[in-house]
């Protein structure tokens, strides 16, 4: 089951592409698609679409955690900005396994 969120962030775009470069270029296990885009305030909000929520998680815990903490000089702040999950009804497209999204 197709996984996707947003979430809004308290960061610029310096530290966006901080985390960025500490990523990598290595495409992300079980990540269909990361899109950043700018709020109306000026902040930042991620929606991201996963092949399932354990991937995601994994993909936290392997990659994403340790980039951020680098980004932020060895230890990112306490806590993580409040996700809003998803309720995916359907999606289609080149980067999703077919029948990935249908209960």
């Amino acid at each position: 089951m197709v996984y996707a969120y947003t979430q809004d962030v308290p960061i610029g775009d310096d530290l966006y592409w901080r985390i960025i470069d500490e990523l990598g270029p290595e495409p992300i296990a079980g990540q269909l698609l990361h899109l950043c885009v700018r709020r109306a305030d000026g902040g930042l909000r991620y929606i991201d679409v996963w092949e399932s929520e354990q991937a995601c998680g994994r993909a936290f815990d392997e990659r994403v955690h340790p980039a951020v903490d680098a980004a932020f000089g060895g230890q990112r702040p306490a806590g993580e900005p409040a996700v809003e999950h998803l309720e995916v009804i359907d999606a289609r497209g080149p980067l999703v396994p077919a029948g990935t999204a249908r209960p």
